[in-house]
């Protein structure tokens, strides 16, 4: 059965504090000038300059030379650009999130200060979720319990639900929170792949101008 949580009068203290999804637009804001950067590059690579240096070419050496340099930069840049784009694209957070292994690091800061983040409520974020899961386990069994049996879970989910109106404004302060971590690390993984492929437009431009510039 489900015990009853204390009042927390800290959970009413999340509404006054900045929403972590605040920093989401910011995130997505420096994405949008990376793809903006990218793409003029893309575009000068692909303007006319290095088309009228195809012109002197005059063996297939060369050429093949030119065309894979041009290759290479331009796969470095859809590289980026296609990294970067992700950053962009919303994620979907869910209660099950915030037990994936793909956020360990931030339930490390949650471990790191339980009363901020769980108030008096729980202690991890396994404790702030299990009223949920008992909510659940008991209306399965409401479906096939006897009349004596009822009773009593029906007491019980109605201690589950306070429950979880209890803890709801943790979990959707962490699930706002997990949301600004997601789109956050989106943004360092496309700027490190974004640097690996600014290393290979330069390569391939430097193979291009070798090529060409005879």
């Amino acid at each position: 059965m489900s015990t009853p949580v204390a009042g927390d009068p800290g959970a009413g203290v999340l509404n006054a504090l900045p929403s972590p999804l605040d920093s989401v637009a910011d995130s997505r804001e420096a994405a949008r000038w990376t793809l903006a950067s990218t793409g003029a590059v893309g575009a000068l690579l692909l303007g006319g300059g290095p088309l009228l240096a195809v012109g002197r070419i005059d063996d297939w050496a060369h050429a093949a030379w030119a065309g894979g340099g041009l290759f290479v930069a331009l796969l470095g840049i859809a590289w980026a650009m296609w990294r970067t784009s992700e950053v962009l694209v919303p994620p979907l957070t869910t209660p099950e999130v915030l037990t994936s292994p793909a956020l360990h690091k931030l339930r490390e800061r949650f471990d790191a200060a339980p009363g901020f983040y769980f108030g008096s409520a729980a202690t991890d974020v396994e404790g702030l979720l299990r009223h949920r899961r008992v909510a659940t386990e008991i209306s399965r069994r409401l479906a096939t319990a006897g009349a004596a049996e009822r009773t009593a879970l029906e007491q019980g989910l109605a201690t589950a639900h306070r429950n979880i109106a209890r803890t709801d404004p943790y979990v959707r302060w962490l699930l706002a929170t997990a949301h600004a971590w997601i789109v956050r690390e989106k943004l360092r993984r496309a700027r490190r792949h974004t640097f690996l492929s600014a290393v290979l437009v330069i390569v391939g431009a430097v193979v291009f101008l070798g090529a060409t510039g005879r």
